[in-house]
């Protein structure tokens, strides 16, 4: 009957450890459930353990076996979440000819699942170890799914992929009118479907001649760099369309000078010399910097455009401060208290790398914010996205135009 114990009481340990993790890293859908088999493996293993073990060595002995068997379920459980990988089904090259004449645009930007899921995550990681660069340990990597999944419940969800829809139209009608009617458009997302390889194809199939890939990323990164090889792996060349990537907008002066409208704009009657502008970059980590130098690089440039721009316009200099969301300092939150100590009476925090609304700019930005613990007479205003406003879009323009010369 002991043994009998023993074994049960590893089980239940073991199924422990594994409900830990999944309870941290499923969607909201699965919550109950995993928290009910929890429970039910927890009170399984303390009821064996107490109506099968006496004696102090016995217990001691039992208790560090339940210890150990639950850590390995944890870790069992970890790295099958982990290790996962996302299928996706193609769909099929069925084009013969050499295509019809016509242009596509295919639209290529992050993107953000509109509600929780763990596998953008995963494939970050991936990444992050793959190039030695330090991230969330592996052990607590359930604490940090727990975490992004919270921000989700606060933030409501994500409507990052569904603005980036109606930025989309807004380009289609801004184009000039002897382009678009014969271009056709194409949404794409690095890290939510549809990707880009599966837009090229859809676009192969419809017969353009020609995909000029619109990269709606503020810097040549990872990210295009994804982007490109998801393209390339379909071959378009193999059926004659040739394909053009746009340059990243790092250098727009129509998107820079887009800021300095929408400082403007947010004032509100309180005089520049009084208003303090947070411009928030995304940062990259420094491992990364031999392996995609340019991301950084243009990044701080950019920002430096927007603030030469705002500091022509009148904002006072000292006003006017630069903050990174990660890897790279200062953090959104010294940045911010610089700011608080100038005596300001507004600040404007522009997520000036933010194509659209999104995790970052719903819930870490602000979040980054309070912990500067500003005086309560600062009032605080927040831009998330540029892609919403027509200098932005203006900018996507030019951009394609280039591609088109």
């Amino acid at each position: 009957m002991r043994v009998f114990g023993w074994i049960l009481m590893t089980v239940f340990a073991l199924l422990t450890g594994f409900f830990i993790v999944q309870y941290m890293v499923v969607s909201p859908a699965e919550m109950s459930l995993y928290a009910v088999l929890l429970a039910i493996a927890v009170v399984g293993m303390v009821f064996v353990y107490v109506r099968t073990f006496r004696g102090r060595k016995v217990m001691t002995l039992a208790g560090l076996l339940a210890l150990a068997c639950l850590f390995g379920g944890f870790v069992l459980a970890n790295a099958v979440f982990l290790g996962q990988t996302e299928v996706r089904t193609l769909p099929v090259v069925s084009r013969i000819d050499g295509g019809d004449g016509h242009e596509a645009v295919l639209y290529f930007t992050h993107g953000e699942p509109p509600g929780y899921s763990a596998m953008p995550w995963i494939e970050t990681m991936r990444e992050l170890d793959r190039d030695n660069v330090p991230f969330v340990p592996w052990l607590v990597r359930p604490i940090f799914f727990s975490t992004v999944r919270n921000e989700y419940f606060e933030a409501g969800g994500s409507a990052h992929n569904k603005l980036h829809g109606v930025f989309l139209d807004d380009l289609r009608r801004t184009m000039p009118e002897e382009e678009a009617n014969g271009t056709r458009f194409y949404l794409a997302f690095l890290d939510s479907n549809p990707r880009p390889d599966e837009m090229t194809i859809r676009a192969i199939n419809d017969g353009a001649s020609k995909i000029i890939v619109l990269e709606v990323f503020i810097t040549e990164s990872t990210h295009t760099l994804a982007g490109k090889e998801m393209v390339a792996g379909v071959h378009p060349e193999d059926y004659g369309v040739e394909v053009c990537y746009t340059s990243a907008l790092w250098d727009s002066e129509c998107l820079q000078e887009m800021w300095v409208e929408t400082a403007n704009e947010m004032t509100c009657g309180v005089d520049k010399s009084k208003v303090g502008v947070l411009l928030v970059g995304h940062g990259q980590p420094t491992e990364w910097e031999e392996i995609y130098p340019t991301q950084n690089q243009q990044e701080s440039q950019y920002r430096q455009g927007i603030r030469e721009k705002l500091i022509a316009d009148g904002f006072a200099p000292r006003h006017v401060v630069l903050g990174w969301m990660e890897f790279q300092e200062p953090t959104i939150t010294d940045a911010a208290k610089e700011l608080g100590e100038l005596g300001v009476e507004k600040i404007l925090v522009f997520s000036v790398s933010l194509s659209a609304d999104s995790i970052h700019s719903e819930v870490e930005v602000p979040a980054a914010i309070e912990n500067a613990e500003l005086p309560g007479a600062i009032a605080v205003e927040y831009v998330g996205q540029y892609c919403d406003h027509p200098l932005a879009i203006q900018a996507l323009v030019e951009k394609i135009a280039a591609c088109q010369e």
